[in-house]
């Protein structure tokens, strides 16, 4: 294994420059931390991650150093391929987005990495700049949102038609999903998809609500629920 990294070093050093390798680093630096810093301002607290900050700050580093190691030598590439297989990566699952700037982090790397510094910085601005249009124009966001609208009932309040009333005030759209019973049967759970209007307050439909129920139970949710 020494013999093996000392005549891949032996090898590079014959091709590469200590000032080209820095050079490279620094853009390749510079390009993921344009990336990390889009990805901090643009992603929503609740799925944001500093980890995955961090690791958009080295990758592109990482990708640049691997494939100055490689350059055209294949042998070099199939030993480095060999050395590198120890490693077992693992991760959860996460945002989508969060693949997209994964794959954004190794193309800048790669570009880095074959010296095209300025095409590299260039694309780095060039997506960071649409990615920010997108976030801060809420381009692709739906103007209404759906919600789950779940009513526990007693049993012997007949609920056909009789919130009717008062989804037509505060909702521009609303259906009946699923009805079950509860509590052995005690109690039925009613629950509707509905839209809010647009100046709507979801306080006033919920005490509203309560007082046809005999105050039960009512939960809204902001994405509708997978109901088993």
């Amino acid at each position: 294994m020494e013999n093996l990294f000392n005549n891949i070093l032996i090898n590079v050093s014959e091709q590469i420059s200590i000032a080209g390798t820095f050079a490279t680093m620094l853009f390749a630096l510079l390009s993921g931390a344009i990336i990390a810093f889009t990805y901090y301002k643009t992603q929503n607290n609740e799925n944001y991650q500093k980890s995955l900050s961090v690791t958009l700050l080295m990758l592109p580093v990482i990708l640049a150093v691997i494939i100055l190691f490689i350059g055209s030598n294949i042998a070099r590439a199939f030993s480095l391929a060999g050395t590198l297989s120890i490693i077992r990566f693992r991760s959860a699952p996460g945002d989508v987005k969060d693949i997209g700037f994964i794959f954004f982090d190794i193309a800048a790397g790669l570009a880095c990495g074959v010296g095209l510094y300025a095409y590299s910085l260039l694309f780095v601005v060039f997506l960071c700049i649409v990615m920010f249009v997108c976030e801060y124009a809420n381009l692709f966001e739906k103007k209404t949102l759906c919600k789950t609208l779940r009513i526990t009932i007693p049993e012997d309040l007949n609920f056909d038609n009789v919130f009717d009333d008062v989804f037509e005030k505060y909702t521009s759209k609303y259906k009946l999903t699923k009805i079950r019973t509860t509590d052995l049967g005690s109690l039925f759970e009613l629950y509707y998809t509905v839209t809010m209007d647009k100046d709507a307050s979801e306080r006033d439909l919920i005490n509203e609500i309560r007082c046809r129920n005999s105050n039960l139970s009512v939960i809204i949710t902001t994405q509708p629920q997978i109901i088993k």
